[in-house]
């Protein structure tokens, strides 16, 4: 398959007044085109940080050590995505070649104009197509994501639409650049659970038409069970395990996937407890020691988890995991 976007050795601190504070340590992932990627973990995990440096999002205060690298592979050759300055040449990776939709849908619309216009506004950025064909289009996307009436929508501000309408007229605006890549963070959190299969049946629908890949965050790994090709879990700014979905949620290597986990409640088993991760996510003020995961897991082997940072280790040639536990079964045997 083609490389989309390749993530390399990536390091994101934010200078503060109590000094650097590292937010993504060291994290290296690709994804393909036409593939869906799971992003997963707690608040306080980084994943929303790491999606927004491959769009240049991060506040000004963000630092990047020189070894990360973020390359965007377009029809015209590879971007260094991390090198563009000016305003104009970000906007390939600012709703041109990368789009995202985020958490909440009124902070992406201004109240004070129409969906419609910040639509046309938008495409007429990024192309160079008139006023009437950039409308045609935004109606017709509108249509395309399940909005009825899109001509009368297209004219109405996004206080005058539900929650789920809302929703899928920011993801027809994301859309209608036609990205390479979308980034979707937490885009069904705030929606009912049938406004939310509609959501991800329709992302499904729009990665086998137009071939697009997708970075889908959550902390909910019943839905990117059944979204994603792919899953990576992260914990503080760690990338902990990666692999195919269906690998990973059948047999889980790091304890704190295990515990994400067994902290769904099971509908085959309503009288069961739930079982939550122990423990909170330390803040970045005050990163553990070693693995990171250290203070909270259940199987911690005495100093080295408190000692010493995990390597990689591949569980089998597309499933990898970075903890003690199954490095010193690899030096064993």
């Amino acid at each position: 398959m083609t490389s989309l976007i390749d993530v390399e050795n990536l390091t994101l601190k934010f200078r503060t007044d109590e000094g650097l504070i590292t937010a993504v340590d060291n994290v290296s992932f690709s994804l393909n085109k036409g593939e869906v990627m799971g992003l997963v973990g707690e608040s306080g995990s980084g994943k929303s940080v790491t999606a927004k440096s491959l769009m240049h999002l991060n506040a000004r205060n963000a630092v990047y050590t020189p070894e990360s690298k973020i390359t965007l592979h377009t029809d015209t050759g590879p971007v260094d995505v991390l090198s563009l300055k000016k305003p104009s040449e970000m906007q390939v990776v600012r709703g041109g070649a990368i789009s995202m939709i985020f958490q909440e849908p009124m902070a992406s619309f201004a109240p004070a104009i129409t969906i419609g216009s910040q639509m046309v506004e938008q495409l007429m950025l990024h192309s160079d197509m008139s006023k009437a064909k950039a409308k045609e289009i935004s109606v017709e996307m509108l249509d395309r994501v399940g909005i009825s009436d899109p001509s009368k929508r297209f004219d109405q501000y996004a206080f005058e639409l539900s929650g789920g309408m809302r929703q899928r007229a920011m993801i027809a605006m994301a859309l209608s650049t036609k990205p390479k890549l979308l980034i979707a963070d937490e885009p069904t959190t705030a929606l009912d659970v049938t406004i939310q299969a509609q959501v991800i049946d329709l992302m499904k629908d729009l990665v086998d038409e137009f071939h697009m890949g997708i970075i889908f965050i959550t902390h909910d790994l019943g839905v990117i069970a059944q979204t994603a090709d792919k899953v990576c879990v992260m914990y503080l700014g760690k990338l902990i395990e990666e692999g195919p979905v269906r690998e990973v949620i059948r047999n889980p290597k790091h304890p704190y996937t295990q515990g994400l986990l067994a902290a769904l409640p099971r509908l085959d088993d309503l009288d069961s407890p739930l079982t939550p991760v122990p423990g909170d996510i330390p803040s970045p003020l005050e990163r553990p020691s070693g693995c990171v995961f250290h203070t909270r897991c259940p199987q911690i082997i005495g100093d080295v988890c408190r000692r010493d940072l995990p390597t990689d280790t591949k569980v089998d040639p597309t499933h990898r995991v970075a903890c003690h536990l199954h490095s010193a079964k690899e030096a064993q045997g």
